[in-house]
């Protein structure tokens, strides 16, 4: 029997709510720790002058995932938030002056393909891409998710790894191939190429460094499609804080965990808080970044010794994000943009071999007033740019870097997006840095997305969400299994708290916690 039968989170990200809602649900005594001032962590919001910025992800995907969470309380997700539909789903502006729009609809996106690149190679091409992205997305569905995975030995049930339907499954992920080379088997028009390519921006890797298993993205969002919440991503996190609240989950912000405490066998026993305090604790799960989790919360203990020895961990990219104001809108931008690099081999070459900023890069923009006209003063826009940069390297200096960095970015945009004027429309301008990225999330050397999905046969997996060192140590958020992304992280986080569950290190407080849209459990927040 544990000595405390209270259940930790570390981390208020939305892995970290996830578990804790998920947890709650089910009947476990719950409490939270956030260093922040804030919940959601990068699921954060920047409000000034009249506009409001998600500040981290703005994608949404996959909602079956959060209903799932949401479902474990008996609510409907329906009821939570106000989803919009995104079609087209992203505007691809490419370096010729081109511009490419990405439909979920295949049919819709062939006959976009057709007069894009005449001929019918291109959407020939896009059809066997999706039949491939179709089959991957289904084994990832049947082997890889919603259970807690930390190599290609825990996918496969080692009695049927001769039969023939596995053998067809692990053919088809192509452990030979890079996403990046089998996209280009499928599309030989550059500019599509390079609009598939991005795909795996989701988890901040280079495409030819990426197992081929992650074409299945594509799936992913052709199939749910991509969603707006209204209020912004934002609206996620706070709905999840509402949920926890209402399921009795505790909430203590502004405290930093120092350590995690263990025992003489190694098994969780509470967290150690900056300002001295010991909790005592059953079982802890970590949304801090998994790596941070055993280099710093398990220090000098032989099971952050075992995490090392496991594997080379490698930061995902990290980025430069500009929270623009402005005084108008372009009507050429959708909610979601790409504004191509001229050379994507270069820029991933900068990026993820050389560590350097690419000097053409690509820039994602979220324009997101024509959807959610209350983001601006009216005729305005809150245009969020992200240009993926290096992880953070001992001699990148960016508060050196950033000035001629941010004249590249506006440069492009007056390029290769029309965007001439934009520099004499802003009205309020914020950013983050690798720097700041790092130091605001206390992520791994200032990567946004977790660790790099970089491996043809390992590339795809994270570190398991169930410790194999610690036991009562669960992981949870971008980097650990199944990855980086709104959805994948909500998943975790589920994947963290059922791991736990069925493990019984904690006894349940009661019976699990069902709520109707009206009712509440009591929320304690210190």
């Amino acid at each position: 029997m544990s000595k405390s039968e209270r259940i930790g989170v570390v981390g208020g990200g939305l892995g970290g709510l996830a578990s804790a809602c998920t947890l709650a649900a089910r009947g476990y005594d719950v409490v939270l720790f956030e260093k922040n001032p804030w919940l959601g962590g990068k699921a954060a919001v920047l409000t000034e002058g009249g506009y409001r910025f998600d500040m981290g992800p703005t994608i949404l995907l996959m909602p079956s995932v959060l209903a799932k969470i949401f479902a474990e309380a008996g609510r409907d997700l329906k009821d939570e938030l106000d989803l919009i539909p995104l079609d087209p789903q992203w505007r691809s502006f490419f370096d010729d002056g081109a511009t490419l729009d990405l439909h979920a609809d295949v049919a819709a996106m062939a006959s976009t393909l057709d007069a894009f690149a005449p001929g019918g190679a291109a959407s020939a091409g896009y059809r066997g891409f999706l039949d491939l992205s179709e089959r991957l997305d289904d084994i990832s569905r049947r082997y890889y998710f919603w259970r807690s995975i930390g190599s290609v030995r825990d996918m496969f049930d080692p009695s049927a790894t001769f039969n023939l339907s596995t053998l067809g499954d692990l053919i088809a992920m192509r452990p030979w191939s890079t996403m990046g080379a089998t996209i280009r088997s499928y599309a030989r028009d550059p500019r599509v190429a390079q609009m598939l390519d991005h795909f795996t921006q989701y988890v901040g890797s280079a495409p030819d460094l990426s197992p081929t298993v992650l074409c299945g993205i594509a799936r992913m969002q052709t199939g749910e499609g991509v969603w707006y919440p209204r209020g912004g991503t934002r609206a996620v996190a706070d709905a999840l804080v509402r949920l926890a609240g209402d399921l009795g989950v505790e909430f203590v912000v502004g405290a930093s965990v120092d350590s995690i405490a263990t025992d003489a066998e190694g098994r969780v026993e509470g967290v150690d808080l900056d300002d001295g305090r010991r909790i005592p604790l059953g079982a802890v799960v970590s949304n801090s970044d998994s790596v941070r989790t055993h280099r710093e919360l398990l220090a000098g203990r032989p099971a952050a010794s075992r995490f090392e020895r496991r594997r080379r961990y490698e930061p995902a990219c990290s980025g430069v994000v500009m929270y623009l104001g402005l005084d108008r809108r372009y009507e050429q931008l959708l909610h979601h943009n790409f504004v191509f690099s001229r050379d994507p081999h270069e820029e991933f070459d900068f990026i993820y071999r050389k560590g350097e900023p690419a000097p053409d890069p690509t820039c994602y923009l979220c324009a997101p007033a024509a959807t959610d006209p209350d983001v601006a003063p009216e005729g305005g826009e809150a245009l969020y740019v992200l240009v993926h940069t290096p992880y953070l390297r001992s001699h990148h200096d960016w508060d050196a870097l950033y000035p001629a960095y941010r004249r590249t970015i506006l440069d492009k945009l007056a390029k290769t997006a029309g965007m001439t004027d934009l520099e004499s429309r802003i009205k309020v301008e914020r950013r983050l840095t690798p720097q700041d990225i790092h130091d605001r999330y206390r992520v791994l050397d200032g990567a946004i997305y977790g660790l790099a999905s970089h491996g043809r046969l390992n590339g795809a997996f994270k570190p398991a969400n169930r410790s194999p060192d610690v036991p009562g140590l669960y992981l949870a958020g971008g980097a650990a299994h199944p990855g980086p992304g709104m959805p994948m992280v909500l998943m975790s986080g589920w994947i963290a708290a059922d791991a736990l569950d069925q493990d019984g290190v904690v006894e349940r407080r009661g019976g699990a916690v069902s709520l109707d849209a009206n009712s509440s459990a009591h929320t304690a927040v210190s």
